[in-house]
C-alpha cells in the first residue's frame, strides 16, 4: 500500500489556508513563488496575474499547470445595519443551499482579512411558507459582527470584495478535507515535485504556471500559450469520484485511494489522445494505477490551452464533495500524482 508522502500534505494544508477568491489570488502567488524560485531557472508574474516558471530541461516544452483561485462570492452592496449581501464570485447561478450556510466567512477587506459567518434567517423566526424554498442571493448574507454600514466599510469592507468559506482543514487518516482542494491539491503536487526532482533527469523543456480565474472563466489560462509558447501541456486538477452512497460505479468509476485519474472528456474538451495515451503508458511502466474518466459537468484550464493550439492532456486528483467548503481526497492519491508526474517529466515525450 502507498505511504502517504507526509511533505506533500504539509505543503497542501500550507496551500488551502490561504485565501485566492477568482480575482484576489495574490496571497497564494506570493506563497507559491517563494516555494518555486529555488528550484527553478527563472520564475515571473504575467501582466493578468499568472504565476509562470521555466524549470529547466532540454527538449519539447512541457507545462504543467494548475489554477490558484477557489470557489467565492463578492460583496455586492453593504446593509444598512452592517451584514455584507452577496452574488456569486463565479459571475452567474444561486448558492446551492446545501452548501454556505454556517460556515466560517472570510472577507478581503481593504486592510486585511475579515472574519464572519454565512448566515440566513433561521429556526423560529422562519415563517412556515418559507422553510422549504430554494435559498437565494436575497436570503444569503456575511454577519462580520458589524452594527452599521459605516462600521463595516471603516473596518475595510467595500462592493467588490471577495468572500470565501473558511473552514480549518481536517486530516482524517489517510483523507484530507477542507476549502479550496480545487485546485490547490494540483499546486501542492507541483511545489512536491520540484522539491524533490533531479532537474539533470529532465526529458523536456519543463514550464510551471499557477493561472488566475479559472473559476469564472478559464481567464488566466487564456494567454498562456503567448507567455510560455508550450508544445504540449498537462492541466492538474481534482477530479471526481463515485464512491459515495447516492452516487455509484455506474454514474463514476472512480474512487479514492485507487490512484490519479486520466480525464479524456469534460464539459468543454475531449483531451489530446495521444499525449493522454502517453502518461497511460508511463504509469504502466512505473507501476502507478491509473483511473480513466469521463466528467459530464466539469470544466478545467486544459480546455483553453486547445483552444490555443496546445496539445493537452488532463490529470486529477480524485475528490469527494467537489465545490463545497469540504472538498475530500485521500493523500495516497496525491503521493501518486506526484510519482507520476515525475515519471512523465523524465521520460522522452511521445505524441505518435
Amino acid at each position: 500500500m502507498t505511504a502517504v508522502d507526509e511533505r506533500a500534505a504539509a505543503l497542501l494544508a500550507e496551500l488551502v489556508a490561504l485565501p485566492g477568491p477568482s480575482g484576489q489570488e495574490d496571497a497564494v502567488m506570493a506563497w507559491l513563488e517563494r516555494a518555486w524560485a529555488p528550484h527553478v531557472e527563472r520564475v515571473w508574474r504575467t501582466p493578468v496575474g499568472n504565476l509562470v516558471a521555466e524549470v529547466g530541461g532540454q527538449g519539447p516544452r512541457l507545462l504543467l499547470q494548475a489554477h490558484a483561485d477557489e470557489i467565492s462570492f463578492t460583496v455586492r452592496s453593504i446593509d444598512p445595519a452592517g451584514f455584507l449581501w452577496l452574488t456569486n464570485g463565479q459571475g452567474r447561478g444561486e448558492p446551492h443551499s446545501r452548501y454556505p450556510v454556517g460556515q466560517p466567512a472570510l472577507v478581503l477587506g481593504r486592510h486585511g482579512p475579515i472574519e464572519g459567518l454565512f448566515a440566513t434567517a433561521t429556526g423560529h423566526i422562519v415563517p412556515d411558507r418559507r422553510r422549504e424554498q430554494p435559498l437565494t442571493f436575497d436570503d444569503l448574507f456575511v454577519d462580520i459582527g458589524a452594527q452599521s454600514q459605516e462600521e463595516a466599510r471603516a473596518r475595510g469592507v467595500y462592493v467588490g470584495a471577495g468572500v470565501i468559506w473558511n473552514p480549518p482543514p481536517r486530516r482524517l487518516g489517510t483523507r484530507f478535507a477542507g476549502k479550496a482542494l480545487d485546485d490547490r491539491v494540483a499546486l501542492a503536487a507541483m511545489t512536491r515535485l520540484l522539491e524533490q526532482l533531479d532537474r539533470s533527469r529532465l526529458a523536456c523543456r519543463l514550464l510551471y504556471a499557477a493561472t488566475v480565474q479559472e473559476e469564472n472563466g478559464l481567464l488566466g489560462a487564456s494567454s498562456l500559450a503567448q507567455a510560455l509558447a508550450p508544445d504540449a501541456a498537462i492541466a492538474l486538477e481534482i477530479g471526481l469520484v463515485g464512491d459515495i452512497p447516492t452516487v455509484g460505479e455506474r454514474q463514476m468509476p472512480t474512487a479514492l485511494g485507487q490512484g490519479p485519474l486520466l480525464v479524456h472528456q469534460d464539459a468543454s474538451a475531449h483531451y489530446h489522445y495521444r499525449l493522454s495515451w502517453h502518461l497511460a503508458a508511463v504509469a504502466e511502466q512505473a507501476g502507478i494505477p491509473l483511473q480513466h474518466a469521463v466528467f459530464e459537468r466539469f470544466g478545467s484550464d486544459g480546455a483553453e490551452l486547445l483552444r490555443q493550439g496546445v496539445p493537452t492532456a488532463m490529470l486529477a486528483v480524485g475528490t469527494r464533495y467537489t465545490h463545497a467548503a469540504f472538498e475530500m481526497i485521500d493523500l495516497r492519491d496525491l503521493t501518486q500524482t506526484i510519482a507520476l508526474l515525475e515519471a512523465v517529466v523524465t521520460t522522452p515525450l511521445s505524441l505518435g
